[in-house]
């Protein structure tokens, strides 16, 4: 056994991120590979949380299913998780609050008095997550002064006191473990990794946001909306020190609306929102479009319809953010598979945005953007930023008689911002002229339609084809878009003979890619969705029919022993 896989529950207010935070960077410190799985309902206050800690030596791409220890911090951690622990597993808990009407036996059970000993270090429980999180931390025979550094981080800028008290509150858990009986110790030791460095703990919001930030952006607008809030809240935190703009608008049709106002006005701009905000900003969306006007949109994905299941995850709306909006109109969409794609993919839409003056819709999901798992630091020194046609003011006066929506071989026009001289054009939702001017003329309409639609041709060569992993010559294919790639990697660890194709640019779709490298009949595609919207996309685009799917649509993402299951 080379990983270690360790859940803490309990309800909303005990502390469960936090805990499962440090288990988690306490493991990343010592040069292990670790990913994370936050679950909470949607509830203000209360309910059941969980936060699972996957650590691997080598790669940890996604969750695992069978946990090694437990701390149940209530008897519902108990009642709802118990069952996900492996033979030989171990559950700690605190017999003063937590009954076990029933034991399993092939599961060890270690009474830790945490809020007794909390009583004793502050006077109250609250440091009882922290006592377990020492305890825990000893069955690994993790290294303590590790532990010790990662709560000084924790803590900075906290009360000394709170940061003494929390120490110790973590020692006293772990000597109440290593002063027992070792044997309830794990084979696998947290031991230190060498010449594994510059790491650090992420999810998938933070990403978009630096991303955005390395990207130039400086006009940020949102509502919020599970699971794109965090990425208000980092760029919130940020926007003083990147001379940035933020905005907490009062809707998503607010936010769309101040989004492209602030791209006309020559700054790059950005917007998030979940499936029902994006719905409300759908009209605005083609005016986007047919003002050619360049944003970027992240549209996070969660559990429909309507409200659904407001705080899990789903894949079910690729096809309408590829078909989005009325009317015909060019636009790009990314659906990043992991919290590095998402970094590149938010500086490469902005790029995009501005080159082929179009909207781009980062299509992301709850799983990937919550998930916070170790990567090496991204390199913002090599960021290239392609503004496209904006024109600086010494080219607009060369031209005598600027047209913004000039007609051109590649489709792309010059484009000049409020301000500038000699650069004055109507931009509204009619359709126009090569100036701007609203007509209804039918060799115009003709024209512009063609003039938008020919950028294509030059986007299709720009972007990145479907990444294959495994062996590229293998006879079984598995095909995935998005966040789905997370699991489908862990699982190919044990999987022979089988090669992975992964989406991340699903529009304009890599339909040359896919009648080349896939035979159907030995190809299964697996997502997040009921109707199998990849397959139903593949189909329409290439006419390949591939009949093989796993499909999930409860909410949780996939499961790497599900997917080993299902291909075997």
């Amino acid at each position: 056994m080379q990983y270690i896989n360790f859940k803490i529950g309990g309800q909303a207010g005990y502390g469960i991120m936090v805990t499962g935070k440090m288990f988690a960077k306490t493991c990343m410190r010592q040069g292990w590979s670790v990913f994370c799985y936050t679950e909470y309902p949607s509830l203000i206050h209360g309910g059941h949380n969980t936060y699972q800690v996957y650590a691997n030596k080598e790669s940890a791409h996604s969750q695992k299913a069978d946990i090694q220890t437990l701390i149940a911090l209530d008897e519902v951690t108990i009642k709802e998780n118990t069952r996900e622990l492996i033979h030989g597993g171990i559950i700690i808990y605190d017999s003063s609050h937590v009954t076990l009407k029933e034991k399993r036996g092939d599961v060890e059970y270690i009474d830790l008095p945490m809020i007794e000993i909390s009583k004793e270090i502050c006077g109250s429980e609250l440091m009882k997550d922290t006592i377990a999180l020492g305890a825990a931390l000893a069955l690994y025979q993790a290294h303590f002064p590790v532990l010790e550094q990662v709560i000084k981080n924790t803590f900075h800028g906290k009360a000394e006191e709170m940061i003494k008290q929390n120490i110790e509150a973590a020692k006293r858990g772990y000597e109440y473990v290593t002063q027992k009986d070792n044997s309830k110790f794990f084979d696998i030791k947290l031991n230190k990794i060498e010449g594994v460095n510059n790491r650090i703990l992420i999810t998938g919001n933070e990403a978009i946001g630096l991303g955005a930030l390395a990207a130039g952006c400086k006009f940020y607008a949102a509502y919020p909306m599970t699971p794109a809030t965090a990425i208000l809240h980092f760029l919130a935190a940020n926007e003083r020190e990147y001379d940035l703009v933020v905005k907490q608008a009062e809707d998503e049709i607010s936010v769309i609306n101040m989004a492209i106002g602030a791209s006309f006005a020559g700054v790059r701009s950005m917007c998030a929102t979940s499936g029902g905000g994006f719905a409300l900003m759908n009209e605005t969306l083609g005016f986007a479009a047919i003002s050619e006007i360049p944003l970027v949109i992240v549209e996070a994905q969660r559990t429909g319809p309507a409200t659904g299941l407001p705080t899990w995850s789903g894949q079910a709306e690729l096809l309408y953010a590829i078909h989005a909006s009325h009317g015909e109109f060019l636009r790009v969409v990314i659906a990043p598979g992991d919290v590095k794609e998402s970094y590149e993919a938010t500086i490469h839409a902005f790029n995009l945005a501005d080159k082929y003056q179009l909207p781009v819709i980062l299509l992301t999901d709850k799983y990937n953007v919550e998930s916070p798992c170790s990567v090496e630091e991204f390199d913002a020194e090599n960021v290239k930023i392609d503004r496209g046609m904006l024109m600086t003011q010494k080219e607009l006066d060369s031209i005598k008689d600027f047209k913004r929506y000039e007609i051109t071989k590649t489709g792309i026009s010059p484009r000049s911002i409020p301000g500038q001289r000699n650069g004055i054009y109507q931009a509204n939702s009619d359709e126009h002229d090569e100036y701007g001017y609203s007509t209804e003329n039918a060799d115009m309409r003709n024209k512009m339609m063609e003039k938008r639609y020919i950028k294509l041709e030059a986007l299709k060569k720009e972007l990145p084809e479907p990444k294959i992993y495994g062996n590229k010559n293998a006879n079984k294919t598995i095909l995935c878009w998005g966040s789905t790639k997370l699991t489908v990697l862990e699982a190919l660890k044990e999987l022979d003979d089988v090669r992975v194709i992964h989406i991340q640019y699903i529009f304009p779709f890599p339909s040359e890619f896919i009648k080349k490298s896939i035979d159907p009949k030995s190809t299964i595609i697996i997502e997040g969705n009921q109707t199998a919207q990849l397959q139903q996309l593949i189909r329409q685009q290439t006419g390949i029919y591939i009949k093989k799917t796993l499909l999930k649509y409860d909410g949780r993402p996939f499961y790497p022993e599900e997917i080993i299951k299902a291909l075997k």
